[in-house]
């Protein structure tokens, strides 16, 4: 089940009580967006104004004032187009379905946001969506008076610092559905270590995580999922997926589901054959215990960059033990010098979106980790065949990578149902050939 409307009301009651007087917030949906031609990419609606109201319809606006009943502005029923494109919820029920008092169609669009402004202070607005800057900035052409225009063109403001600080802090529900999503992730990636197969494409194996997501409910990826085989694992991003996977190499898979709107995200890297080599293994335990070492530091009162220090410190000192650097731990830390091995951060803000909104650092320094927050810990090392590496550690790309929540008292994993330690995870392989 997905969240009823009172957490939706609670919600815009909570971003009105945090504008001030006589303020407008206007927020629209996301639109349409053609594929080619007469076919449309997927629809997902903007998460800002989902985590707003919960309605999944396009091109709706939603309308908050303190003094005055929330409003919604959405598609009128036709049953015309409805035969083509699906049934519509109509303004008659928004109140009955969403909780929100007010409801006009889009043909009443421009009357409903002219009435709106005609008496605002103020009006905010997510300055990052394109179509919620579109309809004020029209908005304000239509207002009569150069001197009333000119006092809302300079009495503007950014909705996104008020919403986001709301989003970066997770409700208990809200965790609920994150933990479904890490749940079915899980499921995805353990299918993918028990039916992998030398010989399959890259992409075959997605299909497989993918399957398994849609076989558990999930309706949709919450990224474009990766999997890398051999040095190709040494891409972070890496998208292509054509080609085969083989005996001997390791295969790294990051995917992750969506589930009403929440998203998961693992990383998992394991031997396409079921059994590590001595050089794979090395690393592995690297990044492994590089992981477990940032997972403790995840609690209140710390930050994100704290366990990220932490994931370097380790993953640099492995690189030493390994003979791949050398000098000693101080000098790597401070020249750097693991940075052609490892690259990117060691974790980030998980919600709405895989690479959810929030602030990390106020005036230069990083926030702290609070209860509610969900981030990712994800270190990795990443030895391509191009890399200065000694020859037996070339081609090797490994990331490890859960979602886990802040509690009172430290943190929640939300993604361990699905194996991270080597022999478990050649256990597992082993049990499904």
């Amino acid at each position: 089940m997905g969240l009823p409307s009172f957490v939706f009301e609670s919600r815009r009651a909570r971003v009105k009580a945090s504008l001030p007087e006589g303020t407008v917030a206007i927020v629209a949906a996301h639109a349409e967006v053609t594929r080619s031609r007469d076919s449309d990419y997927p629809f997902r609606q903007s998460s800002d104004f989902w985590y707003l109201t919960g309605f999944l319809e396009p091109d709706a606006v939603l309308i908050l004032r303190q003094d005055t009943p929330d409003c919604l502005v959405v598609r009128p029923n036709d049953p015309e187009a409805e035969v083509w494109t699906g049934r519509r919820l109509g303004p008659e029920r928004v109140h009955s379905r969403l909780g929100i008092p007010e409801a006009y169609p889009l043909t009443e669009l421009d009357t409903v946001l002219d009435k709106a402004l005609s008496t605002a202070v103020r009006v905010d607005y997510p300055f990052d969506c394109i179509r919620s800057t579109r309809l004020v900035e029209a908005a304000f052409q239509r207002v009569r008076g150069q001197k009333r225009k000119q006092q809302l063109l300079s009495h503007r403001a950014d909705l996104s610092v008020i919403l986001h600080a709301h989003r970066q802090l997770k409700s208990p529900e809200e965790i609920d559905l994150m933990r479904r999503a890490g749940e079915i992730s899980a499921k995805g990636h353990v299918a993918a270590m028990q039916q992998v197969q030398p010989g399959m494409t890259e992409d075959q194996l997605a299909s497989i995580v993918e399957h398994t997501f849609r076989m558990e409910g999930s309706p949709s990826l919450a990224y474009q999922t990766i999997v890398g085989g051999g040095d190709n694992a040494c891409i972070l991003h890496y998208i292509d997926r054509t080609d085969r996977l083989r005996s001997g190499d390791l295969v790294l898979i990051d995917a992750g589901c969506e589930w009403h709107g929440y998203a998961g995200d693992i990383t998992r890297t394991f031997p396409i054959n079921g059994q590590f080599t001595g050089a794979q293994r090395a690393l592995y335990d690297v990044v492994l215990a590089a992981q477990s070492a940032a997972l403790a530091d995840v609690r209140p009162g710390l930050s994100i960059r704290a366990y990220h220090e932490t994931a370097v410190r380790v993953l640099t000192q492995g690189l030493l033990d390994l003979k791949i650097l050398k000098g000693s731990l101080v000098e790597a830390l401070d020249t750097k010098a693991y940075l052609p091995y490892y690259m990117h951060g060691t974790g980030h803000l998980l919600g709405l979106d895989v690479h959810d909104v929030g602030v990390y650092e106020q005036q230069g320094e990083p926030i702290t980790l609070q209860p509610g927050m969900v981030v990712t810990v994800e270190p990795g090392l990443y030895l391509s065949k191009t890399s200065q590496a000694p020859a037996r550690y070339r081609g090797i790309g490994i990331r490890i990578e859960d979602d886990v929540v802040v509690t009172e008292t430290g943190h929640e994993v939300l993604t361990d149902a699905v194996p991270k330690d080597p022999e478990a995870i050649e256990s597992l392989m082993r049990d499904h050939r």
